[in-house]
């Protein structure tokens, strides 16, 4: 299989099951990143631009998980 070939099975629901499970780790290192991005003093701005989505959606999904976990979050100067 070359590379960007997808693997084709018989079964629909297998294939279906692999998606899921992509989507979880995506996500799982997605937190990942974020959070050690946040940690090692990133703004959202440049935490945005990495992932390709806005500001406003990178906090939106991660700062109440981050908050939680105990990172200090910058706050935007005025």
């Amino acid at each position: 299989m070359s590379d960007g070939e997808v693997p084709v099975s018989q079964n629909p629901a297998d294939e279906l099951a692999a998606v899921v499970a992509l989507r979880r780790l995506a996500d799982r290192l997605e937190d990942t990143a974020v959070e050690r991005a946040m940690r090692d003093g990133w703004s959202w701005p440049e935490v945005a631009e990495a992932l390709g989505v806005t500001r406003q959606a990178v906090h939106k999904k991660h700062a109440r998980r981050l908050i939680a976990a105990g990172v200090g979050l910058r706050r935007r100067r005025s």
